[in-house]
């Protein structure tokens, strides 16, 4: 989550030929934005982990409030190396995890002309993917959604879902703007960046915050923070840091960037954040992703974070 973007225009005319899209990890985020693909025509495949069984036999069903709709993956893999052929598009939605290696994971479907997207958390998780693969085009994404995974094969989608796209570090990009065409055509407000960093900066001041006190707050939503004056003013303050930090790394926000996403985090319907789903469900958080890469950005130049650092501590064990 973070500040509304802009409309991005009126959508141009698609491509007529529909892109070949991969689709690595079908949580909550790959799951929905794959499905929002086919059903603007794409020819979307998927490579499930834990819902293989689930997602081959049933698909995966979304619910939302703009309408429910289902996403069968045509096919659904258990392996990257089954893919047919070579994809236009890798979408990669898994969480940014040390123990996931997205280079090598990816690197048997990786043909000539295929772009790689990473519509995932944190900042500055990029770098290992675009070294990679040189010759590839890297396109960063950042969702500004609420959607969570409730059962296998199910998601539920509560209020939002625009993307911001771009090519990385910066710049145009004709594969940006292709794909932003087809989310556009399914629904999907899709702004195409010139400065995607800087637009990941932008939703860590949402997620340095609301993330890390969902968890250890005792495993509240967001509205729960909100509702608490210490909490709230908390979260003001972390939002403060991450602003300082990204204007002494090169990406200055804009100066109300903080006041609208108190503004809208209040507006949201309840939400239980990402980091605090895997807490519940056992599994590994993104604290380096979110936090720890902050954080060394700051002993880097020097920047004062005591908040982010604090959060990190709490969050590392």
């Amino acid at each position: 989550m973070s500040t509304p973007h802009p409309d991005s225009g009126s959508p141009p005319t698609p491509s007529p030929t529909p892109p070949r899209v991969l689709v690595i990890g079908t949580g909550a985020i790959g799951g929905y934005y794959g499905g929002r693909l086919a059903q603007a025509g794409a020819e979307v495949a998927a490579l499930c982990r834990s819902d293989f069984a689930t997602v081959q036999a049933q698909g995966i069903r979304i619910e939302s409030l703009q309408g429910d709709f289902h996403f069968q993956p045509q096919p659904v893999l258990r392996h990257p190396a089954d893919y047919a052929g070579c994809p236009d598009y890798i979408l990669v939605s898994l969480k940014v995890l040390p123990e996931i290696v997205v280079a090598d994971l990816i690197r048997p479907v990786v043909g000539p002309k295929t772009a790689i997207v990473l519509i995932q958390n944190g900042i500055e998780i990029e770098s290992t993917v675009a070294a990679a693969f040189p010759e590839n085009e890297t396109l960063s994404a950042l969702a500004f959604i609420c959607v969570s995974r409730t059962a296998p094969g199910v998601l539920r989608h509560t209020c939002y879902g625009r993307l911001a796209l771009g090519h990385y570090p910066r710049g145009e990009s004709a594969a940006a703007t292709r794909l932003a065409t087809w989310f556009d055509r399914a629904g999907v407000s899709c702004l195409v960046s010139a400065s995607i960093v800087t637009d990941r900066w932008r939703k860590l001041v949402w997620n340095a915050p609301f993330n890390p006190l969902s968890v250890l707050a005792g495993g509240l939503t967001t509205q729960q923070i909100m509702a608490s004056p210490e909490l709230a003013r908390l979260a003001e303050a972390v939002m403060a840091e991450v602003v300082m930090l990204a204007a002494a790394a090169g990406h200055p926000l804009p100066p109300d960037v903080i006041e609208k996403n108190l503004r809208e985090t209040r507006s949201m319907f309840p939400y239980k954040t990402s980091m605090l789903l895997d807490r519940e469900a056992g599994r590994p958080l993104e604290v380096e992703a979110i936090l720890g890469n902050a954080v060394r950005i700051a002993h880097a130049l020097g920047v004062p974070v005591p908040r982010l650092e604090t959060l990190c501590a709490l969050l590392a064990p």
